[in-house]
């Protein structure tokens, strides 16, 4: 198997090398409100593909029936 790989050495200009690696202080939003959501019901469930899986069995033994 061959393998192209170039070696990975970015050239980068001192400036931004050092606004890249700056320290970035970050306060914690306090005072949230957290707000409950409503459960969406679920439109597909583990019952919805059990229907589907047994509907196709039966579609393809009624197929080779024929």
């Amino acid at each position: 198997m061959k393998n192209n790989v170039m070696p990975s050495i970015v050239q980068i200009e001192a400036n931004e090398l050092k606004q890249l690696v700056t320290e970035v202080r970050e306060t914690v939003a306090t005072g949230v409100v957290n707000v409950k959501r409503k459960k969406a019901k679920q439109s597909f469930g583990v019952v919805d593909l059990w229907k589907i899986h047994r509907g196709g069995k039966s579609a393809t033994a009624s197929r080779r029936a024929f």
